[in-house]
């Protein structure tokens, strides 16, 4: 039996980096956008430059298995010679490979990572055919697991959800989803019926957005919240994500930090400090992280996001989205060294 299995993408990550890079920002009246540019029919010399393997299938694998847990996957590999190369770093990772889809046509996904001088990142993706997994791919009988973590499944594949979240149900399985925008434009209704067999869900402000139809208005005052909590808007979406399911619901807000509901806290994470290289993979790592946690510390949300928030942080100070993966020991280590980090919480009837 499985500790986990994760079900998602996997892909090839090229990394390219470059200090000639622009980043040019436009406003409007509603609204400001920024762009990362290089000089139009020029020649540019790259600083930096590595291959990694990337998805959220295969990056959170490795982080759970680097977690001590056993793990399995179910991604989509292509026939082309970025396959085996893949399917040969989860069996040197430990990662059991029994669940993994070979397509006969087909490419493997394949990414273009353009990292700025700042640290953040513009991807150039082809999702191959991690964007076709059918429901006669996967082996459900194969799935025996106290875990099944969902990362963003795209194109035909966000099709598998339902079906993965009633085979969690049937089976006693705790789900973990990371839906992605994907699953999110399909609608509350629909969505609804997928929170309802979640343990854990973690989306970002955006996607929460979309999905609650809250706006988070600027500079809302309200004497119930302290400046160092959480935006009333933010609250209410909690709650209308939260509730009366058993989910536990995670918001990621960038620099801002975490956002966590179990039914009976409210809770803040800051970000965990880190020197940023490159962010590409800090939501995989904060993810799978926190779920790990919750299985390792009997569903305690306040120690999850402290786990959670170091790990992200350590895989941000390096270049790939899988060289700084933390072990538990290690995390609680680095905690010690940062005694000013505080994960805060406040009762619900507080609020």
């Amino acid at each position: 039996m499985f500790d986990v299995v994760t079900i998602g993408s996997a892909t090839l990550d090229v990394f390219i980096e470059s200090d000639s890079a622009n980043i040019v920002s436009v406003s409007s009246k509603d609204k400001r956008s920024d762009f990362m540019s290089f000089p139009y029919g020029s020649k540019v010399e790259i600083d930096d430059f590595s291959r990694n393997l990337g998805g959220g299938g295969i990056n959170t694998a490795m982080n759970f298995a680097h977690l001590g847990l056993k793990t399995s996957t179910v991604v989509k590999l292509g026939a082309d010679e970025i396959s085996p190369v893949i399917y040969q770093k989860l069996v040197e990772s430990n990662i059991d490979t029994s669940n993994i889809i070979k397509s006969k046509e087909g490419l493997t996904g394949f990414s273009i990572i353009l990292v700025s001088f700042q640290g953040d990142r513009t991807v150039l993706a082809h999702r191959g055919v991690n964007s076709s997994i059918k429901e006669k791919d996967v082996d459900f009988e194969n799935i025996k697991s106290k875990w099944i973590y969902v990362a963003p499944l795209a194109g035909e594949s966000n099709r598998m959800l339902d079906k993965i979240a009633a085979f969690a149900k049937e089976n006693g399985i705790k789900l973990s989803i990371n839906a992605g925008t994907t699953a999110i434009k399909k609608g509350e209704k629909y969505f609804s019926k997928i929170i309802e067999t979640a343990d854990i869900l973690v989306l970002n402000k955006e996607e929460a957005s979309m999905l609650t139809k809250i706006c988070v208005r600027p500079d809302t005052k309200n004497e119930k919240y302290s400046e160092n909590f959480i935006h009333p808007d933010v609250i209410e979406m909690l709650k209308i994500l939260k509730g009366t399911n058993k989910v536990n619901v995670v918001i990621t807000d960038g620099k801002a930090g975490v956002y966590a509901y179990d039914g009976i806290k409210f809770y803040k994470a800051p970000e965990f400090p880190a020197v940023v290289r490159s962010t590409l993979g800090a939501g995989d790592a904060f993810s799978s992280t926190f779920t790990a946690a919750m299985e390792k510390y009997n569903m305690n949300v306040q120690k999850a996001l402290e786990c959670a928030s170091v790990n992200a942080a350590a895989v941000v100070e390096v270049f790939g989205a899988q060289e700084g993966f933390l072990t538990f020991d290690e995390i609680n280590e680095k905690l010690k060294t940062a005694p000013d980090f505080k994960v805060e919480s406040i009762e619900k009837e507080k609020v």
